[in-house]
Parts: C-alpha cells; sequence; structure tokens
C-alpha cells in the first residue's frame, strides 16, 4: 500500500514537472513568434506544423501503419482547422499587443469550452461553471479595457477570438480522445495542417532572412516539445491533477515579456490576469471528475463520459 502510494505521489510530481516544462517550451515559442515580426503569420503557422509534423513522423512510422487508421478523418480535419484558426489568430495578436496579454487572452479557452459544449452538443452546464466563466470574462474585461481604442486597435480582441476557435479544436480533441490515441490525433493534426497551408504559403512565398529562419525553426521545434511533453505529462496524472498548471504559461509569458520586450504590466492588467486564471482554473476543476484521460493544448474538459483507465 505504501510502495503504490509513493508511485501515484511519484507519478503525479513528474506529470506536474512535465505540465510545467510543456508549458514553458510554449511560452518560449510565443516569445520567437513575437520576436518574428517581419514574418508573415500564414509561415509561421505553416512550419510550426511542417516541422512538428516531420519530428513526428519517425515515431508514428515505427509503431506501424495500423496506427494511422482512423474512421473519424473528417472531426480530424475539423478540429485540426480550427486549431490552426486559433493559431494564425494569435501569431497576429502577438506582433501588437504585449506577450502576456495574447498569451493570457489566447488562453481563456477554458472559459469558453461550456458554451461551446452547451452549442455543439446540448450538454447542460454546471452552474459552478457559469460561476468560473462571470469571473473570467470580467478579467478579459479589464485586459481589453472596452472602448474605441479596442476598435481602433482589435489585437486583444484577436487574440480573445484565438481561444474560442481554440475552445473548440479542444472540444473536438476530447471527442477524438475517446477512440484515438494522442500520437494520432497529432499525426493528423500536423499533417493535416500542413497540406492545406502548403499552397497559401507557396503562392505568398516571401524569402526569410537567416535570423528569421531561425526564429521560425525554433517557433517549430518548441511547438513540436510543448505537445510531446504534454502528452508524457497525462501519462503519469489525470487531467484533474494538473491541467491548472497549464496557467503556468501566463507567468513564463509575462517574465520573458518583461525581460525581452520590456512589457510591465499595470494594476489593472495583473488584476485581469488573476481573474482569467482563477475562472480558467475554477472551469477546468468543475468539468473534471478524478481519472486518466488524454489531454492536448491549453486544457482539457472532460465532457463525454468516464475515460479509460491506462
Amino acid at each position: 500500500m505504501g510502495t503504490d502510494r509513493q508511485k501515484s505521489q511519484g507519478d503525479l510530481e513528474s506529470g506536474i514537472a512535465l505540465i510545467t516544462a510543456a508549458f514553458f517550451c510554449a511560452s518560449v515559442m510565443s516569445a520567437f513568434s513575437k520576436e518574428a515580426t517581419g514574418v508573415s503569420p500564414l509561415l509561421l503557422l505553416f512550419l510550426q506544423y511542417g516541422i512538428s509534423f516531420l519530428v513526428f513522423v519517425p515515431p508514428v512510422l515505427k509503431q506501424g501503419p495500423g496506427l494511422l487508421k482512423t474512421s473519424h478523418l473528417g472531426l480530424h480535419a475539423f478540429r485540426s482547422i480550427a486549431g490552426s484558426i486559433c493559431q494564425l489568430l494569435f501569431f497576429i495578436a502577438v506582433k501588437s499587443i504585449s506577450l502576456l496579454d495574447a498569451v493570457l487572452l489566447s488562453n481563456a479557452a477554458p472559459l469558453f469550452i461550456p458554451l461551446v459544449v452547451l452549442i455543439w452538443f446540448r450538454k447542460t452546464v454546471q452552474p459552478l461553471v457559469w460561476l468560473s466563466l462571470f469571473i473570467g470574462l470580467i478579467g478579459i474585461c479589464l485586459i481589453i479595457k472596452p472602448g474605441p481604442e479596442m476598435f481602433r486597435n482589435p489585437a486583444s480582441l484577436i487574440a480573445l477570438a484565438a481561444a474560442v476557435f481554440s475552445a473548440i479544436a479542444l472540444v473536438a480533441t476530447n471527442k477524438l480522445s475517446e477512440t484515438e490515441p494522442p500520437t494520432r490525433i497529432l499525426f493528423y493534426n500536423f499533417g493535416i495542417s500542413t497540406v492545406l497551408l502548403a499552397p497559401v504559403c507557396a503562392f505568398a512565398w516571401k524569402p526569410p532572412t537567416a535570423h528569421e529562419w531561425m526564429l521560425l525553426v525554433a517557433v517549430g521545434l518548441s511547438y513540436a516539445l510543448t505537445q510531446y511533453l504534454i502528452i508524457l505529462a497525462y501519462r503519469h496524472a489525470s487531467a484533474a491533477q494538473i491541467s491548472p498548471f497549464n496557467y503556468t504559461v501566463v507567468i513564463f509569458s509575462g517574465i520573458l515579456g518583461w525581460i525581452f520586450f520590456g512589457n510591465v504590466p499595470d494594476f489593472i492588467s495583473l488584476l485581469g490576469t488573476l481573474l482569467i486564471c482563477a475562472g480558467g482554473i475554477l472551469s477546468i476543476r468543475a468539468g473534471h471528475p478524478e481519472g486518466r484521460g488524454h489531454a492536448m493544448g491549453s486544457g482539457h474538459w472532460h465532457l463525454f463520459g468516464k475515460p479509460k483507465t491506462s
């Protein structure tokens, strides 16, 4: 009994360490994308997915072609398109607002997941989740500061729209995870996104400089590493236990934004940050029974019955 408890505690600590490392990599990727000011967001997006696809192809092929068999290709494509739109909107927004605000607003997806579930599946939403949404929306208002300036520079609204598409992608991922392993979901996500973006980037190709190439490769590799670490983290601990640590990305992004871009949030923005994080974590906790499950991205919400045990 004692050994099992120690193993469980060790798994939880490993899961927390891995998910924290994953979202540190996510904040680094975001910083690289902000630094790449002269690069088209579409090219950033294409190479993010293209490099990640190349990284994931060898281990997937090593497991055999059986891993690629799926009867949900349409849902894979839908998830990929929603995720690509989310990332594209983020890359557009981060060029015009602080790294912290862009990351924070685009990671507000847990606040919108209940609404997506309500519209898509006609699922009942718990009162506690509505409370979390209310808290988070107050925080969002403090960050975007509604007024005429918001429409002159709509970058904050664009980042918030990224969170909506992220929520759609995460709900689709949740549905896929009932029958599909994480590696297959990521393979199709990277592959479909790369194929769809390739002709667009070829048509609007502008050769990057050597410095921009380094940033593009760094974005792709850090994104691939983020996804890999998330998969490892959820092998050690349940989503209920470690999903709240997704918001460490806000802390890391705030530090990187301060060090490299001189972004110092004011008191109102800090208060908004705390409220968005609190609302997001409350939404995650309200939507999670205990148990293991597949999870990828900026949050995972338990929606469709008890997850399979590993």
